[in-house]
């Protein structure tokens, strides 16, 4: 554990509080921090603010009103209340201490010193860049709301409170990083979240220690769930608002990350990563038959390529209808080798799509599906029912809602694909039962992962099975430990 610092109380001294400014943050070095001095009723004023995280039209209006002090004030006793009631916003508040004073302004507020005080002012007129709310690229629905979470955390915070207009909202931000200083909110519904779990997450993010959250919320959940080298997620991911109001509605924890678009939504089990908003967005027999398409892909995606290739091995196991399962021509390359190359250049496309500006993808989208596996057929590397499947299968992984467990299945699919080639039948049986034993032995902040199959329970099945009417679904999910179990009291 690292050594507390003491802090530095802020001296009645104003020269030394500049000092202070100029060798710790910089001032008269780092262009971006700003400093204005001026006298009022003769004592010195001093305004620090950082360039381009300020609203400059609100600064200037408020150096007006201190400036108009000289103009119809004479009393000096009087003047830390003076300057306080002249400061025209709707969040002033005073800090103490010199280390209060610098994250403040860091985080984009402007800090106000006046001569021979030990307290300074500090105003939120914070501005932060960034984009105005769009619909994630990644969970867009048909019908329903085109608003998304920006990288603004107080814009973050404020969609979410435009959904959930409920008093006992509760929205707790602290700073984690030695450097960075990053905001994080943790956001809960009082009576209904697990005081347990709240306690957790917050015990768990103030033990964070680490110099910056550079890569925001992946590093603030590698801290919270310790995940190690297992590929499962163990958090749910979203950009949209009305999926975060649902979630905290059901009693979850929302973990918003400044400069961050997405949400860390908790606890999670498998099931909560194969939902998506568009299921709720119609009507529950089309949202019931999304969700099964959407099974039935994840589970291609998964085992589709070692049953097959079991078949392949031994086609003994096919019925007779089902004969024409399996190459007509071998090659010269081993299936077990074609298909693992295939999946590899499927990756590849994937990534080649991700760096390739947007007009070009096209483009090099037809390059490789028409130039490179056509010519890869016809030179005979490929099999064309091998790129077949592989296609199949792939289609299947974009299928899955959760980009971070379609990459976890991908990676379960190559280990079967090599345990079915070396040990046929007893391998494939025995990779599935790996699989699923792995799964049930995953907890993500003590909570199963597959339930509620294990542990069972029937009627949460029956919810992930098929989409229920909203009327009917009175009870909040068993799983998070609700304070309050009835969504329709």
């Amino acid at each position: 554990m690292r050594e507390t610092k003491e802090k530095k109380p802020i001296s009645a001294k104003i020269k030394e509080t500049e000092r202070y400014f100029e060798e710790k943050v910089g001032v008269g070095t780092s262009f971006d921090v700003g400093f204005r001095d001026f006298k009022i009723l003769k004592k010195d004023i001093h305004l620090y603010y950082l360039t381009g995280l300020n609203e400059t039209a609100i600064i200037v209006e408020l150096m007006k009103k201190l400036v108009e002090i000289n103009d119809h004030e004479s009393n000096v006793r009087k003047i830390p209340e003076i300057i306080e009631n002249r400061l025209v916003h709707q969040q002033v508040t005073k800090v103490k201490t010199m280390d209060e004073a610098v994250d403040q302004l860091l985080s984009g507020l402007i800090v106000i010193f006046v001569d021979g005080e030990e307290e300074a002012f500090v105003v939120d007129v914070r501005s932060y860049p960034g984009r105005s709310p769009q619909e994630p690229d990644t969970e867009k629905v048909v019908r329903g709301a085109r608003d998304g979470y920006t990288e603004n955390i107080i814009q973050n915070t404020a969609l979410t409170r435009r959904r959930v207009r409920d008093e006992r909202l509760r929205h707790e931000i602290v700073q984690v990083g030695e450097r960075s200083k990053t905001d994080i909110c943790i956001s809960y519904i009082q009576d209904i979240a697990d005081e347990g779990l709240v306690k957790k997450i917050k015990d768990e993010i103030n033990k964070i220690e680490i110099d910056g959250l550079s890569m925001a919320d992946k590093t603030v959940e590698e801290y919270l769930v310790k995940q190690g080298f297992n590929p499962f997620p163990l958090v749910r991911y979203t950009e949209r608002p009305d999926v975060s109001a649902n979630h905290l509605f059901e009693g979850h924890v929302l973990i918003m990350v400044d400069t961050s678009p997405s949400m860390i939504i908790t606890p999670t089990t498998y099931f909560h990563h194969v939902q998506h908003a568009e299921e709720y967005r119609q009507s529950p027999a089309v949202g019931t038959f999304i969700r099964w398409v959407r099974f039935i892909g994840i589970f291609a995606s998964i085992f589709l390529l070692p049953f097959w290739l079991l078949m392949v091995m031994e086609p003994s196991l096919l019925p007779k209808e089902l004969q024409f399962i399996g190459p007509n021509e071998v090659g010269n390359i081993p299936i077990v080798v074609q298909i693992i190359m295939a999946d590899i250049g499927i990756e590849f496309l994937r990534m080649a799509a991700i760096h390739t500006p947007t007009p070009l993808s096209t483009a090099m989208g037809l390059i490789a599906a028409v130039l490179i596996g056509q010519i890869a057929i016809d030179v005979g590397m490929f099999s064309a029912e091998v790129i077949l499947y592989v296609a199949v299968s792939a289609i299947g992984s974009f299928a899955t809602p959760s980009y971070e467990l379609s990459i976890a299945n991908k990676i379960s699919r190559v280990i079967l694909i090599i345990i079915t080639s070396v040990f046929g039948v007893p391998g494939l049986v025995i990779g599935f039962t790996l699989y699923i034993l792995l799964l049930s032995c995953i907890r993500s902040l003590n909570t199963p992962y597959l339930w509620p199959f294990l542990p069972f329970n029937g009627k949460a099945i029956m919810h992930i099975l098929f989409r229920v009417s909203v009327p009917l679904t009175k009870d909040r999910p068993s799983i998070v430990h609700p304070r309050n179990n009835y969504k329709q009291p």
